[in-house]
C-alpha cells in the first residue's frame, strides 16, 4: 500500500522498479514519485506505480542518446547480458547489441571467451535505427582489419603456420592471424585421387604447417595445400613403377568396368575388368575382390602427364589360352558342371578352372528333357575363339554322335 495526498492507494509489487526485487521491506517509509495509473471510482481503488515514471525517464534518455547518435561514433558502455549470438551493452539507458561477429576479427565460439559481464568497454556505432530503437555496435572495428596489415612477406608458394579454427566437408580452415584464415581444401591434403574426410587429417586446435596456393588480399582470400609438403609422387613415378613391375596395392575402389588399386598414398591405378582373370567372364570386379582387400598387380602402362596407370592381375600368370587351344579343340568332349542357366544360355564349369558356354538348345539330354544347374555331364566343344576366349559346348552333340554312331555300325552289321 502508499499513501498519496493522505488517501491510501494500491501499488503492486511489479510496479516498483524495472529491476526484480528481492525484499520489499526496504522500500516501506520511503518518500518517492508515483504515476496513478488506474482509478476506480466505485471500489474507490486507485493503482500507482513507480515503475512508470522509470521507464518514461528511460526513453526519454533513449530518445537523447539516438538523437545524438552517428554511425562510427564511439561510445563507453558496461557488458550488461550475454547470450550465444552476441552481448547487450548499456549505453546509460539505452541498450546496444555486440553481435559475436562483430567482436573480434578472429573466430569467437562464446562472447565469455573475450568479454566479461560489468565490464566497461568502448563500442564502435555499427549501425541503428530510430523507429524501432536498436542499436548495432562493434568492437573489432576499433582496430584496423589484420588483412591490411597482413605481412608483405606472404607470397604464393611460401609456407605459413596456424591453427585449425574449423572443420567443413569441403575443408578446413587455417588461422594464420586472428581474422586472418586460409581454406585449406580436402583435394589439398592428400596426393590420394581418393578424397576423405578432412577430419581424418586433422583437428580443430591442431597446430599446423600449409603452403600458400592462392592469395588474394582485396577479396582478404587465401588457399593452402599441406599435401605440397611432400613431394608429388608422380614426378618419378616412371623409375617407382616401371612397365612390368610387380607390386601389391589395397583395392580402393569399384565401378563396372574394373577396379582402382592404391599402391601407395597418391598413386593408384586402373585394373580393367577384363585383365582380372583369364579364365573366368567377370561382369563386375566384386565377384573376384572385394573393397580394402590386397590384391597383386603388374604395371601394364604409365601415364606421367596425366597421372595414370594401367594395371593387370591375370597377366601375374601366364594365358592359359595358348595351352587351352589344344586341350580344348573343335569335337573334343569334356566333363563340364552347369553353373548358372539364363534365358538363352548356361555357363559351364570345365577342367582347369575355364568357363565355356552352351546354349540352351545344346542342353538337351537324351532322355528329351533339358539339363539343370548343377548337373555334370559331357559336353562337346562346338566352338572355340582364342582372341575372345570364349568356348562354346553342347551336350546334345555328345548323345546324337553316340546315336549316330550306332546308327552306322548297325547297318556295317546288316551288310
Amino acid at each position: 500500500m502508499g499513501e498519496v495526498l493522505g488517501m491510501d492507494t494500491f501499488l503492486p509489487g511489479s510496479q516498483i522498479d524495472t529491476k526484480p526485487i528481492k525484499d520489499y521491506d526496504v522500500y516501506v517509509g520511503q518518500t518517492m514519485p508515483f504515476k496513478v495509473v488506474k482509478v476506480n471510482s466505485i471500489f474507490k481503488n486507485v493503482v500507482i506505480s513507480h515503475k512508470v515514471l522509470i521507464e518514461e525517464d528511460i526513453e526519454a534518455q533513449k530518445s537523447d542518446i539516438l538523437s545524438r547518435l552517428e554511425k562510427g561514433q564511439v561510445l563507453e558502455g558496461t557488458v550488461k547480458n550475454m547470450t550465444s549470438f552476441g552481448v547487450f551493452i548499456d549505453l546509460g539507458g539505452v541498450d546496444g547489441l555486440l553481435h559475436i561477429t562483430d567482436i573480434s576479427w578472429g573466430r569467437v565460439n562464446h562472447p565469455e571467451e573475450v568479454l566479461q559481464l560489468d565490464q566497461k568497454i568502448n563500442v564502435v556505432v555499427v549501425d541503428f535505427d530510430d523507429e524501432k530503437k536498436r542499436i548495432s555496435l562493434g568492437l573489432k572495428q576499433l582496430q584496423a582489419h589484420p588483412w591490411d596489415s597482413l605481412n608483405t612477406e606472404l607470397v604464393v608458394g611460401g609456407k605459413v603456420t596456424g591453427k585449425i579454427v574449423n572443420i567443413a566437408d569441403y575443408g578446413a580452415f587455417l588461422e594464420i592471424a586472428p581474422g586472418v584464415e586460409g581454406l585449406i581444401h580436402v583435394s589439398e591434403m592428400s596426393w590420394s585421387q581418393h578424397l576423405r574426410n578432412p577430419s581424418d587429417f586433422m583437428k580443430i586446435g591442431d597446430e599446423m604447417e600449409a603452403v600458400i596456393l592462392t592469395l588474394e588480399k582485396e577479396e582478404r582470400k587465401m588457399s593452402l595445400g599441406i599435401k605440397q609438403l611432400k613431394t608429388d609422387p608422380w614426378v618419378d613415378i616412371a623409375n617407382k613403377y616401371p612397365v612390368g613391375s610387380k607390386h601389391k596395392g589395397i583395392v580402393r575402389n569399384m565401378t563396372n568396368y574394373g577396379l582402382f588399386v592404391e599402391l601407395e598414398e597418391g598413386v593408384d591405378g586402373l585394373v580393367h575388368v577384363s585383365d582380372l582373370s583369364w579364365t573366368k567372364k567377370i561382369k563386375h570386379p566384386n565377384e573376384f575382390v572385394k573393397k580394402d582387400q590386397e590384391l597383386d598387380v603388374l604395371v601394364l602402362e604409365v601415364d606421367n602427364e596425366n597421372h595414370r596407370l594401367s594395371l593387370g592381375h591375370k597377366q601375374l600368370d601366364e594365358n592359359p589360352w595358348d595351352a587351352f587351344e589344344t586341350l580344348f579343340a573343335l569335337g573334343s568332349v569334356h566333363e563340364g558342371t552347369i553353373l548358372k542357366v539364363e534365358e538363352k544360355s548356361a555357363t559351364i564349369a570345365l577342367p582347369y578352372g575355364v568357363e565355356g558356354y552352351a546354349p540352351i538348345k545344346q542342353l538337351y539330354k537324351e532322355d528329351k528333357k533339358t539339363a539343370k544347374e548343377d548337373e555334370v555331364l559331357q559336353f562337346r566343344v562346338t566352338e572355340f575363339n582364342k582372341e575372345n576366349k570364349r568356348i562354346v559346348l553342347s551336350h546334345t552333340a555328345v548323345w546324337k554322335n553316340d546315336v549316330e554312331v550306332k546308327q552306322v555300325d548297325e547297318k556295317k552289321k546288316k551288310k
